[in-house]
C-alpha cells in the first residue's frame, strides 16, 4: 500500500514549477495530499501539475506580491476547502555569494521581498485556514548560506528567514500551527549542477563530514517528516541538511 501520511491534507508549495519545489509537490502528492503548485513560471507549473496523478491545482504566484499571494490562497481554499501545510520554497539569488555593498539596493530589496517577505505573506494568508482546521505546518526553505560569512545578500536574507521562522512559531503556536525551517547545503539539483564552477563540488565535499553532494531526496525526506504527525513536538527550529558542512571537521 502507498504511504498516506497526508491523505486528508492540503499542501501549498511555492516555487514548485521545477527543481526542488517540484520534488516537494510530487512527494506530498505521492503520500496522498492535495497539492497546490505555485510559481511565476507558468510552463513549469503546468509541467508539475501534469506529473502529479491526483488532486492538484496550478496557480501563477509571485510571492512578493500581496495581491497575488492572497489570490493564490483564496483559490486554494475555494478549490480544496482549506490549507494544512505551506512550504515556502520560492527563493531568489542575485549577484555573487559574497556580494553585499556592491550589490545594487534594488537587488537587495528584490531578494528580501521574495525570500523573507514572501514567506511571511504566504504564511499570513494561510494562517486563518490552518487555525480553523486545528493547526497546520509551515516550512521555510533557508540555506547553509545563512551561516557563512561569504553568504552575501542571499545569506543575509536566509538568516532573516530563520528569525522569521522563530517569530512565526511563537505567534502561531497558540493556534496549533508549527513553523519550522530547513537549511540545505550543496544539493546536486539540475539548476546547481548546470552553473557549478570547475572544482567547486570537490571543494564543498572536502569540507563535509559526508563526502558526497546532497540529493534532492535528502531534502524531501526531511520536509515530509517535519510536516508529519511524527514531528508534532517540533517547532521554531531550522534544521541543517548539509552533509555535516556545519560544523566542519
Amino acid at each position: 500500500m502507498p504511504p498516506t501520511r497526508f491523505a486528508d491534507k492540503v499542501v501549498v508549495v511555492t516555487g514548485a514549477g521545477n527543481g526542488i519545489g517540484r520534488a516537494y509537490a510530487t512527494a506530498f502528492a505521492a503520500e496522498g495530499a492535495a497539492v497546490v503548485v505555485a510559481d511565476i513560471d507558468d510552463e513549469g507549473v503546468a509541467a508539475t501539475v501534469a506529473s502529479i496523478e491526483r488532486l492538484s491545482l496550478g496557480v501563477h504566484c509571485d510571492v512578493s506580491d500581496e495581491t497575488e499571494v492572497a489570490s493564490m490562497m483564496r483559490a486554494t481554499i475555494d478549490h480544496f476547502g482549506g490549507v494544512d501545510v505551506v512550504v515556502n520554497n520560492a527563493g531568489l539569488h542575485l549577484g555573487r555569494y559574497n556580494e553585499t555593498t556592491t550589490l545594487p539596493a534594488s537587488d537587495w530589496r528584490r531578494i528580501l521581498d521574495v525570500n523573507v517577505i514572501g514567506a511571511m505573506l504566504c504564511t499570513r494568508e494561510a494562517r486563518a485556514s490552518m487555525a480553523q482546521r486545528g493547526g497546520g505546518v509551515v516550512v521555510n526553505q533557508s540555506s547553509m548560506a545563512a551561516y557563512l560569512s561569504a553568504g552575501g545578500a542571499y545569506g543575509v536574507s536566509k538568516l532573516a528567514l530563520n528569525a522569521l521562522t522563530m517569530s512565526l512559531a511563537a505567534e502561531l503556536g497558540p493556534e496549533g500551527t508549527r513553523v519550522v525551517g530547513i537549511a540545505p547545503g550543496m544539493i546536486g539539483s539540475p539548476a546547481v549542477l548546470a552553473h557549478l564552477a570547475p572544482g567547486h563540488q570537490e571543494l564543498v565535499t572536502r569540507g563535509q563530514l559526508i563526502k558526497r553532494f546532497g540529493e534532492v531526496g535528502d531534502l524531501v525526506g526531511m520536509v515530509l517528516f517535519l510536516c508529519s504527525a511524527e514531528a508534532s513536538f517540533i517547532t521554531g527550529q531550522t534544521f541543517m541538511v548539509d552533509g555535516g558542512f556545519l560544523p566542519r571537521p
